[in-house]
């Protein structure tokens, strides 16, 4: 796969479109520039790509939060894959996704036992 570097505008006006470096490509993108300066340019910002991922972190909050004795706080942590297409795919180790959640209580006599 060739490494190729996209165009990501951040959907507020006046930004800088964010580059990124990814190992893919297809024939749904288009390339602007020249040579081995070439780059694609993605069809949705930045904004709307996270978007797309927003309902996964959102979920995870709700169902801790709706616990007996919910956390005075929550972490998660995912890794996100961009593609070619400028589509945001949620990382994968081997054939499973990889989420890492901490949750933490400041009084630990109030956590359910």
């Amino acid at each position: 796969m060739a490494e190729v570097t996209v165009q990501v505008p951040t959907g507020r006006p006046g930004d800088e479109p964010v580059l990124v470096r990814i190992r893919e490509t297809d024939d749904t993108v288009t390339r602007v520039g020249r040579g081995t300066r070439a780059a694609v340019q993605a069809t949705r910002t930045l904004d709307q790509m996270l978007d797309a991922v927003r309902p996964v972190a959102e979920s995870f909050v709700s169902r801790f939060t709706q616990m007996e004795n919910p956390p005075d706080e929550i972490g998660l942590e995912f890794g996100i894959s961009l593609t070619a297409g400028a589509d945001v795919v949620i990382a994968t180790t081997g054939t499973e996704a990889n989420f890492t959640v901490t949750l933490n209580w400041s009084d630990i006599s109030r956590r359910a036992g």
